[in-house]
């Protein structure tokens, strides 16, 4: 009988309209938040597009620097033609480079940049020539730093 009440009154068809209208929200519901998963999917790649993007147009030096990496790199090396025993190298680093050797033991805080490098570069000379079994204390003239710029200096 009372189901025949609620036919008669038009409450069953407003239940089911309800029921449905509930289910239809709710799978709203979840498209919306499925498409605020997509977007926010895309804003993430659009946003790591964007720094490739930006590290593709960095110098090497910068990407490394930007990356947390220590770096260096041979930007000349110039012969005397007059004395074939002398010439330079010019170098680039980075801080990071520079930290990396003073906590090799290459020097402190306080000294200047070029004196470190200086002494890791001897360092590498020295192992080299050892290394071929040539005498280590020949003399093969000097080696003269010269600061270009913060970060660059002309090895002579």
């Amino acid at each position: 009988m009372k189901n025949w009440l609620k036919n008669k009154l038009g409450i069953t068809d407003l239940e089911e309209a309800a029921e449905k209208a509930a289910l239809r929200r709710q799978e709203e519901e979840e498209r919306i938040a499925a498409l605020q998963e997509q977007k926010a999917q895309a804003e993430e790649a659009a946003e790591e597009a964007k720094q490739e993007e930006e590290l593709a147009r960095m110098s090497p030096k910068e990407r490394a620097t930007a990356n947390g990496e220590p770096w260096i790199n041979v930007l000349d090396v110039k012969i005397n033609e007059e004395n074939i025993r002398n010439g330079f190298f010019e170098l680039d680093w980075n801080d990071l480079f520079i930290q990396e050797l003073i906590l090799g033991g290459y020097g402190s805080e306080g000294d200047p940049e070029e004196e470190i490098v200086d002494r890791w570069f001897k360092d590498i000379v020295y192992n080299m020539l050892a290394e071929e079994g040539l005498d280590t204390e020949r003399g093969a003239g000097y080696i003269n730093v010269t600061p270009i710029d913060k970060g660059r200096s002309e090895i002579s």
